[in-house]
């Protein structure tokens, strides 16, 4: 028996590190959406053990793979006795800030509890999600999200309706830890949450374009992202900003032709360009 899902990759619209917790973790306050660049998720059930099989031979796949820890996780929860092999088509490209390996996570997830009976509600996949990853539990909700704290705080907000994403990953990949690292010895300047929150409580898409903000952007060196971000508002973009801790700079568009003359006058400089919608889920069953 097996079940074939699409992890779906995640932009930031709005991300501000609030705080530190006592064991290192960041407090988060952000506004994350879901895109239709996906992964292809290919679970089947197996007697015993947990087989990772990958498109990209640069994925490692062991026990540090976000996938191998969300179904060990699963099987501990539950108590389960079985086993998983996962097949993965990657289409989203690594360190880029697009959360390829919490998409991932979460189909595994969503695709065990489906597979395997195991009626765990949202709330416990997204606990167990948690301790994967704190971008795990937004993947398993998706959509257009207020997401707090550790990144377990969700709340939906009015979707990015009729706006198209050009997203653009340079070549160079960026480290997460060391984006928290240098933030952490960084005096950083935040963007307006208060005005974010107003805009999100009022359903503005166009507010929250306005308020958007990224302190990552502080602290990553993109050298790309000057001009990307030029190309994006010379075709009337709402906003250009990058995602995560990065390199990706993503853009979204009110027009269709708009994102799509930037897409191919991006392509010019950069590798990784792909033209895309806000999608209002995380992962989907095929």
């Amino acid at each position: 028996m097996s079940i074939a899902l699409k992890a779906y990759a995640k932009v930031n619209i709005h991300l501000d590190i609030t705080g530190r917790f006592s064991d290192g973790y960041h407090s988060l306050f952000m506004v994350m959406q879901s895109v239709g660049l996906y992964d292809r998720i290919i679970l089947e059930k197996a007697g015993k053990g947990i087989t990772l099989l990958c498109s990209d031979k640069n994925i490692p796949l062991d026990e540090s793979n976000t996938e191998y820890k969300a179904a060990r996780l699963f099987f501990e929860k539950t108590g389960i006795q079985g086993g998983v092999i996962i097949e993965t088509e990657k289409n989203i490209p690594q360190q880029a800030g697009l959360a390829g390996g919490s998409a991932d996570a979460a189909a595994v997830l969503t695709g065990l509890n489906i597979l395997y009976g195991a009626g765990l509600s949202e709330h416990q996949l997204r606990e167990i999600g948690l301790q994967v990853g704190s971008d795990v539990p937004f993947c398993l909700k998706g959509g257009t999200c207020l997401v707090q704290s550790r990144g377990g705080i969700i709340a939906p907000v009015k979707p990015a309706e009729n706006s198209f994403a050009v997203l653009v990953k340079p070549e160079r990949g960026v480290s997460t830890a060391q984006a928290y690292a240098d933030a952490d010895e960084t005096y950083l300047y935040h963007p307006d949450n208060s005005r974010m929150l107003e805009a999100c409580e009022t359903g503005s898409f166009e507010d929250i374009c306005k308020y958007a903000g990224n302190v990552f952007e502080q602290v990553v060196e993109v050298p790309e992202r000057v001009d990307i971000k030029k190309i994006m508002r010379e075709h009337n973009c709402l906003m250009a900003q990058m995602t995560g801790s990065g390199p990706t700079v993503f853009g979204l568009f009110g027009s269709k032709d708009d994102a799509q003359a930037a897409a191919e006058k991006l392509k010019k400089i950069c590798p990784g360009v792909f033209l895309t919608e806000p999608v209002d889920c995380g992962v989907s069953v095929e």
